[in-house]
């Protein structure tokens, strides 16, 4: 949590902000690990799903994924998001700690109903009728929900598993199902689409990018699933229902206070 939020237009200052929070972090928990006379027997360090290639025909678990960079005609700030990933990671790689296990935590866009996450903002289309699909809606829209994301570190912990571990639903899909579903749990048929012009211009007025949108993370939980991690959402229908109920809910009670 101590990285720049990415949430924000790639300029200058904030790909050295988003990078060097990152990467100083990371190399500073590495050598207080190393400086330990009793040192934690596991380091939980956080990654990113977006480090995968974009792509539509097979999903990227972490024994056959193609690591993103070199895809013909990727915006400048997909290859800058997948640096910052794979520099993130090489730091944490490089940390001298050979009596703590390292894990890294390849994370897709976790789901829950607080105010400002991604859940939040694809739920705010959906209210104000902007819910359909995004580009072409093909690419696929990886993620995992807040209560299986917290089951899967307290997993990870109990668990000898090292390197890296791709931490999403073991069930992505593509961009326009994704928003379908979204919508049906929310109980509203219809959305505008957005082409990718429109995006380019809605995420620059928010002062935030498009990749999030438009990027196809296609990612696939293998060694979660392996070591015999069982999610209670593997499916985005059932999270979108339970997320859309406390959403409400949430709404609901800040209302009374």
């Amino acid at each position: 949590l101590a990285g720049r939020s990415v949430n924000c237009r790639y300029g200058a200052r904030n790909r050295r902000l988003i990078k060097e929070s990152r990467i100083n972090s990371t190399r500073v928990v590495g050598e207080a690990i190393a400086g330990c006379v009793q040192p934690p027997r596991v380091w939980l360090q956080a990654s990113t799903a977006t480090i995968y290639a974009h792509r539509y025909d097979a999903p990227n678990d972490e024994e056959t994924g193609i690591l993103g960079g070199a895809e013909p005609n990727a915006p400048d700030t997909w290859r800058f998001s997948i640096d910052v990933a794979k520099a993130w990671e090489q730091t944490a790689n490089e940390a001298q700690v050979p009596n703590t296990r390292k894990v890294l935590l390849r994370t897709a866009m976790t789901m829950s109903p607080d105010r400002g996450g991604v859940f939040d903002v694809l739920l705010g289309l959906v209210r104000h009728g902007l819910g359909g699909r995004h580009g072409d809606g093909r690419q696929y829209m990886s993620w995992v929900h807040d209560v299986d994301f917290v089951r899967t570190v307290y997993w990870l912990i109990d668990h000898v598993i090292d390197g890296p571990v791709n931490v999403a639903a073991p069930n992505p899909l593509p961009n326009a199902d994704f928003m379908r579903a979204l919508r049906d749990e929310w109980g509203i048929r219809f959305g505008l689409s957005a082409t990718k012009w429109m995006l380019e211009i809605g995420t620059f007025f928010m002062r935030s990018e498009s990749e999030l949108l438009l990027k196809s993370r296609r990612v696939f939980p293998g060694r979660l699933l392996q070591s015999g991690f069982a999610f209670h959402f593997p499916k985005w229908p059932d999270a979108a229902f339970d997320l859309c109920q406390r959403w409400r809910k949430l709404r609901a009670a800040s209302r009374k206070v």
